[in-house]
């Protein structure tokens, strides 16, 4: 299952999007979303969410 971004809590800042090593994540309408098929469930960007909007 691919990382899950909390929407009410992601503020866009962008920090997930630096930490993914494949490219899954990126920011549309000022906030974060995760391609599923190309997130490889690493962790990366829950450790990089300053407001921990994202979990696995």
């Amino acid at each position: 299952m691919a990382a899950n971004v909390n929407q009410e809590t992601c503020v866009g800042c962008g920090a997930c999007v630096d930490s993914c090593p494949v490219n899954a994540i990126k920011i549309e309408a000022d906030k974060a979303v995760v391609a599923e098929g190309e997130c490889i469930e690493c962790g990366a960007c829950v450790g990089s969410c300053p407001t921990e909007a994202i979990s696995l």
